[in-house]
């Protein structure tokens, strides 16, 4: 089967938000959402999920899932925004208890902050299925940039999140807390097994070095002959030497610090305080 698969690209945080519809039918999916978030004011804006709702209810679309591909650490999920508005499911990989035990205690959140998440409608494991109307996708856990990551195949797509990046740019970092650089060559290798024409989508996309536009579909066969990082038969060795190395040359990303509070919650932001006011907290000299 070969879903249909519209592509949204938010310039600001480089993310490519995707609906994922039956190309016979209504139902669909939408895949890594995005809230804009102004970091200087603390401001939220909805125009980039306002956006994948208007051409949801154009194309008269049923919603029935919204999914993460993991925790992101550069932009704020509007999982919680859209499903308000449409309906649909929240859902993400299991492993999303051990990021929110890491960060429950890197943010001091107590006791009131559930770890077991519960703020997600499905934890999805490896080798789960589930429905989009008439159209199964498959869960595969590719862990290695968080220890939740999951790749959602949907037919003949797969969506990657930032495990992989087109192939002129490569992988995903590794350094973050449950990170490993050798989990994910592992990782990596369970999606190159899938059949060379399988359509890869990416989460992120930054423009290689020579590229002048952003793009976000290659194939396996792509990938497994051209990628940086992985392809032409590259050793586990030779991948978890240059991760590392390039690892530790990297910043954090801008919206680390309340990125990773707000979709830890599956979206939502903190409880308001006693003043009715909403506050994100930053560790100083943390992360």
């Amino acid at each position: 089967m070969k879903p249909a698969v519209h592509a949204f690209f938010d310039e600001a945080t480089n993310t490519i938000t995707y609906v994922v519809r039956e190309p016979e039918g209504r139902a669909c999916a939408v895949i890594d959402s995005v809230l804009d978030f102004d970091y200087a004011s603390g401001r939220t804006d909805t125009r980039s999920a306002d956006a994948v709702i208007e051409f949801i209810r154009a194309e008269d679309l049923k919603l029935d899932w919204v999914l993460e591909t993991h925790v992101h650490a550069d932009h704020l999920s509007a999982a919680p925004y859209i499903q308000e508005r449409l309906g649909g499911k929240i859902g993400i990989g299991d492993r999303i208890t051990v990021v929110q035990e890491t960060f429950g205690k890197i943010f001091n959140e107590g006791t009131r902050f559930q770890r077991d998440g519960s703020q997600f409608d499905r934890l999805f494991q490896e080798g789960d299925s589930f429905m989009i109307g008439q159209m199964r996708g498959d869960v595969l856990h590719t862990p290695g940039h968080t220890p939740a990551c999951l790749t959602y195949v949907i037919g003949d797509a797969a969506f990657v999140g930032d495990t992989l990046f087109m192939p002129d740019f490569g992988t995903a970092r590794c350094d973050f807390p449950g990170g490993s650089a050798e989990v994910m060559f592992a990782s990596v290798q369970k999606i190159l097994a899938l059949p060379d024409e399988t359509r890869v989508f990416v989460g992120h996309d930054y423009k290689a070095p020579g590229r002048d536009v952003y793009a976000w579909e290659s194939t396996v066969g792509e990938q497994k002959a051209r990628n940086v990082h992985v392809g032409g038969g590259r050793s586990k060795d030779e991948f978890v030497a240059m991760r590392e190395k390039r690892d530790a040359t990297l910043a954090m990303p801008r919206l680390i610090i309340p990125s990773l509070q707000v979709n830890m919650r599956a979206g939502q932001f903190p409880e308001a305080e006693d003043n009715g006011q909403v506050y994100l907290k930053v560790p100083v000299n943390g992360l």
